[in-house]
């Protein structure tokens, strides 16, 4: 007889098993553990290191062995702590695109108790400016493309450099090339790095304009690895109950990663996945449908974790039927609502493939309610239900928890999560209260635990899994002398999930183009969060009583062509 999901989950979780549970104490507060978690990072890095010529990643035509990639964190680490001096707790940033040396620069950092600091690749060099000062880093690992961009703030915050993959030619002061510094017979040296010290600081978009570091600590990352490794045991234990023979068809699990390593999703949920079970992983140089339908039946990769609009891009690929993916055994991700009928056409076009997604956030680790297979095709707008680590609460304005099936706003609790914003006490607060995790987020949780996100509390696009904050937005807007007022929000795309729309009323006698205003913002944000709608209105920007902004009312401008803008 098949088990329900809380039978399967318990049987994982018992004692005696990989994924027993139990409670302890984390900041004070009681709650769910997985009491077989590593103690550090440092250590699960050591025993991966351990299985020596197994493969690990592909990239391109290389191939590294989880041995090899043990001697490049071994050397790196020597040059970041003998060399440099860098100490438990001083900050290690890495500026990259997704290279087999990201890996191993944050393997590097993690293991002499450093903190990484993950860049946003796509940043320009005031937003890296930024991130570098704010996290105080000593030391930045980037690629050359990176190390020239970040090369001014560099030399003012007197930053060390090391660049991977550097070519020739000369480079920023105060750089060195990695290969001429590392050396791959070094032993990895002796630190102290316990489960509460601070691993890793990822910057997400502010409200107030400025993004902000949120800190997590080796605990808070190793639980939630062990959050997805406990859902693909208990799963697995459904589907054997069930007499459901395993979906796979290679032996054993190979990820291609599509997303952005300097992404949560990317980190932990995909690369620190396969670095800690030992699975192989194939690293994309830039998202192409049809590069990673090759890769896909090159390297008979199992598992795809993106955002919905690269699932979209890889379905409807001219190309589609000319590969085999016959090897996939779930295609799914996070970082954006997926569509019921993406949900429908994952199941029908894979064979023996699953569709999944999760729901998660940098402040969780990417962990936190997942959907697939079967339940995800009973249950299509739910992300799902969660291990016994995670709580869930939905809660009214005025924090009274409510019923299943009532909507208010979704909160966590469990040993997963953040430990705050990097020296934004007052931030923190905003959203951490006894152990719980204010998501922002508007949903329900049903009588059997799923959960539905019906809307976003905070002022924020998710534009092909990619945060863009209005306010970021719209403080760079304001510095344009010609504006007067400005209003950034989200409207729908079919293929992205939302676009970053802008309406700008200029300032009396001014005069205002949408492709002038979208260059100024280009100068001085990604490119992701430049708006590619823009209406300029002749009139100031509709307000409720309170003097807010009434962005419900302006979207309305974008449902059909506007006279000015694009």
């Amino acid at each position: 007889m098949a088990l329900s999901w809380e039978e399967a989950v318990a049987a994982v979780t018992a004692p005696g098993g990989q994924f027993e549970v139990a409670r302890g104490l984390v900041g004070g507060v009681e709650m769910n553990l997985f009491v077989n978690a590593p103690p550090s990072l440092r250590e699960a890095f050591v025993v991966a290191h351990g299985r020596g010529d197994q493969e690990f990643l592909v990239y391109e035509d290389e191939h590294w062995s989880f041995g090899e990639v043990g001697r490049h964190v071994a050397g790196l680490a020597c040059l970041l702590k003998q060399g440099y001096g860098v100490q438990k707790g001083d900050r290690v940033a890495i500026a990259m695109r997704n290279y087999p040396e990201w890996i191993v620069a944050f393997a590097a950092a993690l293991s002499i108790g450093a903190i990484s600091v993950s860049v946003n690749a796509w940043w320009t060099a005031h937003e890296i400016e930024f991130a570098l000062e704010d996290s105080g880093a000593t030391v930045v690992v980037a690629d050359r493309e990176r190390a020239e961009r970040a090369a001014r703030a560099t030399e003012r915050l007197g930053i060390r450099t090391v660049v991977v993959r550097a070519g020739g030619g000369e480079l920023p002061r105060r750089a060195v090339r990695y290969e001429d510094e590392v050396d791959l017979d070094r032993e990895l040296p002796a630190a102290q790095v316990g489960p509460d010290d601070d691993a890793t600081i990822l910057y997400t978009s502010g409200t107030t304009g400025r993004p902000k570091g949120a800190v997590s600590t080796h605990r808070a990352i190793l639980q939630a690895l062990m959050g997805f490794g406990c859902r693909a045991a208990a799963e697995a234990v459904r589907r054997q109950s069930a007499g459901e023979s395993s979906p796979a068809v290679a032996t054993e699990p190979v990820f291609v990663l599509v997303v952005p390593l300097f992404h949560v999703t990317g980190c932990v949920a995909v690369m620190l996945s396969c670095y800690l079970a030992g699975a192989k992983l194939v690293i994309m140089h830039r998202w192409e449908p049809e590069r990673a339908l090759e890769l896909i039946e090159r390297e008979r990769v199992t598992n795809f974790v993106g955002v919905p609009t690269q699932a979209w891009d890889l379905l409807s690929s001219p190309r589609f039927s000319d590969h085999d993916t016959s090897s996939l055994v779930s295609l799914g991700g996070g970082g954006a609502p997926a569509p019921p009928e993406l949900v429908r056409r994952v199941a029908s076009s894979l064979g023996a493939g699953r569709p999944g997604i999760g729901y998660g956030m940098t402040e969780s680790n990417a962990y936190g309610p997942q959907n697939s297979g079967s339940d995800y095709l009973a249950h299509p707008t739910s992300t799902g239900r969660g291990t016994p680590i995670l709580q869930i609460e939905v809660r009214d304005p005025q924090q009274r928890v409510l019923a299943p099936g009532e909507v208010g706003e979704i909160y966590f609790r469990g040993p997963h999560l953040f430990r705050g914003y990097w020296r934004r006490p007052a931030e923190t607060a905003e959203v951490l209260e006894d152990g719980w995790l204010r998501t922002g987020d508007i949903g329900r949780v049903d009588e059997e635990g799923f959960v539905y996100v019906e809307d976003r509390a905070k002022d924020m696009v998710l534009r092909a899994g990619e945060n863009v904050y209005s306010a970021e937005v719209e403080a760079v807007i304001y510095e344009h002398p010609s504006v007067y007022e400005a209003a950034v929000f989200g409207v729908p795309d079919e293929r992205l999930g939302e676009e970053v729309a802008a309406v700008v009323y200029p300032r009396e006698g001014a005069s205002l183009s949408a492709e002038e205003l979208q260059a100024y913002v280009g100068r001085k944000l990604a490119a992701f969060k430049v708006p590619s709608k823009v209406a300029i209105v002749s009139q100031t920007l509709p307000r409720n009583a309170a003097g807010k902004i009434l962005k419900r009312e302006l979207r309305a401008i974008f449902e059909e062509p506007v006279g000015q803008g694009s």
